[in-house]
């Protein structure tokens, strides 16, 4: 049963501006522009950024679990950022937190994703590596919780009042909350860490802890959001067995008699309900934002059956497989236009004048020689001076494409 004395108990350590987080919390790197009409808040202002940027829109068309899904009831990413959001809005008007803060982290906690989903983020990990392009002290050279701060700092532009591109420029609460959303969160409470460290210290997924217990709550959102839809969606595609749906009810239906709740069954609805209301009653500042020993046992056990019968399937195996495929042959395609551009130029814009069109529009945004007037944002690849530029440039250009216009491509290279 939910705990209703939990109502409202964070209230005195949300961030707001009496928190004494909230001058490092609503940190900028740049000066971003002001307007003294302008009614929003710093994190109303990250929301809207996020929402209008580029990278933001192309979550509609990157994988949540399912590739590329023709069925137009089953996930995309950009679905699944919208169902953080919606969860971590119910858990932190329940607890007293910044709601607004919440949101913001959650529809920008994605953004680093790849096409492929995850699958695609091993294969661009693989590349790094492969290729040397970052140096190596054992961290993971490549994660979308990492990319996606990567992207909101230097790859993503929003026009300004002066008609100029400029870059996103988020609040340090927000871009926290988006490297740190990811990692493991399986029995144990989350307290924010009082630091505000620089953030390219993070080199493993989960390292640290959010700076916000705002962030806190996306970490956890995050999980309970992906559990029971996926389960959806595999039951609209078919790709749940019988026996597979029935040891998931089972689990479902006993989590929620011993929480006194009724339930009829595994479906999204139950799951949420569940997990919010165990959550909510379970947290506290002296104990950290906890589900119940019960609420991770269901966890684990729900999550150890979706890996069997849904992330495992044979099926996704295949597209896992051709994934790697489509990422390393553009790859390839244009890491060769690049070793030698003089004398490939010509070449390559005969054989693949899209891909060589849309690569070069994108790169002059970024690089260090000549660009328009317009572009006021940081200069991310010294191509004079650094021989790995190209390739880190290709990676981020492909770590950000969308499944279908990555497939677009590939099809356009072997189709006569």
């Amino acid at each position: 049963m939910l705990k209703e004395t939990n109502r409202k108990c964070f209230e005195g350590m949300a961030t707001t501006p009496q928190s004494e987080k909230w001058t490092q919390a609503t940190m900028r790197g740049e000066s971003l522009y002001s307007r003294k009409t302008d009614i929003r808040t710093p994190f109303g202002r990250d929301y809207t950024r996020i929402l209008h940027s580029m990278a933001y829109r192309r979550l509609k068309y990157k994988t949540q679990v399912f590739f590329s899904p023709e069925h137009d009831h089953v996930s995309t990413r950009i679905d699944h950022v919208h169902y953080v959001a919606s969860i971590s809005r119910i858990i932190t008007e329940f607890l007293g937190l910044n709601g607004e803060l919440a949101e913001a982290i959650a529809i920008g906690h994605d953004l680093g994703h790849t096409p492929f989903g995850h699958d695609g983020e091993r294969t661009i990990a693989a590349i790094i590596k492969e290729e040397g392009i970052i140096p190596q002290g054992g961290e993971i050279p490549f994660w979308h919780g990492m990319n996606g701060l990567r992207c909101v700092d230097s790859l993503e532009l929003l026009e300004g009042p002066d008609a100029c591109f400029h870059n996103l420029d988020l609040t340090y609460a927000v871009r926290d909350g988006i490297i740190a959303h990811s990692g493991d969160i399986m029995g144990r409470a989350l307290v924010p860490r009082e630091d505000a460290l620089d953030l390219s210290a993070f080199k493993v997924p989960g390292q640290y802890e959010p700076f916000t217990w705002e962030g806190c709550i996306i970490k956890l959102a995050d999980n309970i959001s992906y559990l029971g839809r996926d389960i959806d969606d595999a039951v609209i595609l078919g790709r749940m067995d019988a026996d597979a749906h029935a040891k998931l009810t089972d689990i479902v239906i006993r989590y929620a008699k011993a929480c006194g709740e009724d339930a009829a069954g595994i479906n999204n609805a139950n799951i949420i309900h569940l997990l919010v209301t165990d959550l909510c009653s379970h947290s506290s500042p002296e104990v950290g934002i906890r589900f119940s020993d019960d609420g991770y046992a269901v966890m684990d056990a729900v999550l150890h059956l979706n890996r069997e019968t849904i992330y495992y399937n044979p099926m996704l195996k295949s597209y896992s497989e051709y994934g790697d495929t489509v990422i390393r042959t553009v790859y390839r395609v244009l890491s060769g236009w690049c070793e030698d551009y003089d004398t490939n130029q010509a070449r390559y814009a005969r054989q693949y004048p899209r891909l060589t069109a849309e690569f070069s529009g994108w790169l002059s945004k970024y690089w260090d020689g000549p660009r328009g007037e317009r572009y006021q944002n940081k200069v991310v690849y010294a191509l004079e001076t650094d021989p790995l530029a190209y390739k880190r440039a290709i990676v981020d250009y492909l770590a950000g494409m969308t499944d279908r216009f990555l497939e677009g491509l590939y099809r356009s290279f072997i189709t006569f």
